[in-house]
């Protein structure tokens, strides 16, 4: 379909909760995938909520093989995940830092879950049922608070450590590597 615009932090529109699919043949939805897998794939980044894209629609795509913006991070599978449900697994979580294409430029050291189970629908609607853990939860967890109106700044703890990613990480000399 097309490379949409990334709204960013100050945009009211990311403050929303997406509402839920409820007809997983529309021609919305189909259209919503399809744009957030064009423009994922335009800013090489790691994942894309629906709401980044200026849709109310809780859909969110993520994954990736290897990824210049975090050059440790493990293989995630590449899902598309309608309705997500997230449960922690354990109290225990670990900070890391987070990048956010809403939030060009800056990254932070944001807490998360430790070890999550993910449940939802692909776009087709067959149920998606997972367990992840480090990386890979991160990122669910990230994409998915999209969805409830939340950019990840309001997840950390300590403000100390929100910074810009060129200061922080200068070996990251990939120009789209926010």
């Amino acid at each position: 379909m097309a490379v949409r615009d990334i709204l960013q932090m100050g945009d009211p529109r990311l403050l929303r909760v997406a509402a839920a699919v409820t007809d997983f043949q529309s021609r919305q939805l189909h259209d919503t995938v399809q744009d957030l897998k064009d423009t994922l794939q335009a800013v090489r980044g790691a994942g894309l909520a629906a709401p980044q894209i200026g849709v109310d629609l809780a859909v969110v795509l993520f994954g990736f093989e290897s990824i210049a913006r975090y050059p440790t991070a493990p293989a995630v599978p590449v899902t598309i995940l309608v309705n997500p449900v997230i449960q922690p697994l354990s109290n225990e979580q670990f900070e890391d830092w987070e990048g956010c294409l809403s939030v060009p430029g800056l990254r932070g050291l944001v807490p998360r879950y430790a070890r999550i189970r993910y449940t939802g629908f692909d776009p087709n609607g067959e149920v998606i049922d997972r367990v992840a853990d480090g990386f890979h939860a991160r990122v669910v967890q990230h994409e998915c608070d999209h969805l409830i109106g939340r950019l990840y700044p309001t997840r950390m703890v300590d403000l100390t450590k929100l910074g810009y990613t060129r200061v922080l990480f200068p070996e990251l000399t990939d120009p789209s590597a926010d």
